[in-house]
């Protein structure tokens, strides 16, 4: 029987940790909330808590010649250090090369991932998910479970006494003049 596998997010690692499990003889299950492939190079003018993205203006601090995939070169005739729109672009031709698309579940947000009852004999995991367009819930059971979210989703907002009171501007106008 064919081992499943859940796979939470369709970005960067996401895609290639579909296209492994295809490649291994698995059964891939992607899970993702929006509506697109890509994860944080999915550039939108709107900020969603929650869900990472890039600044307009991003362009990637690697060659794309660092950070092609190995099954798939980036094409010749993109720049070297490509703007965020090239890294979107690659991956959709990397998702539609490969017919990644039919194994992604979108608009499905994951809301739980647990042992099975018997993990410890089965090594199965149970994951809840939710239709964002429906609002219908659903219960799955997966041999595995690969989280691809990424880390930059979530705001890291320091906390200490007096930041409150903090005088944010002293803060940016110091910045730029190095003090």
């Amino acid at each position: 029987m064919t081992k499943k596998v859940a796979v939470i997010g369709s970005g960067a690692s996401g895609l290639t940790a579909i296209k492994c499990c295809v490649d291994e003889g698995l059964h891939p299950v992607c899970f993702e909330r929006t509506d697109h492939i890509g994860g944080l190079w999915y550039y939108t003018e709107e900020a969603t808590d929650g869900q990472a993205c890039v600044m307009k203006s991003t362009i990637i601090n690697t060659s794309k010649e660092m950070m092609t995939y190995s099954d798939f070169p980036i094409p010749k005739e993109y720049p070297i250090y490509m703007h965020n729109k090239y890294v979107l672009k690659y991956f959709n031709l990397y998702a539609d090369n490969f017919d990644l698309r039919k194994y992604i579940r979108f608009k499905t947000e994951v809301t739980s991932v647990s042992r099975s009852p018997d993990f410890n004999t089965s090594g199965q995991w149970n994951i809840t998910t939710k239709d964002l367009t429906t609002g219908e819930t659903k219960e799955h059971v997966f041999d595995a479970v690969m989280v691809c979210t990424g880390h930059h989703a979530d705001k890291n907002i320091p906390e200490f006494p007096g930041i409150s009171t903090y005088n944010k501007t002293f803060l940016f106008i110091g910045k730029c003049l190095g003090i």
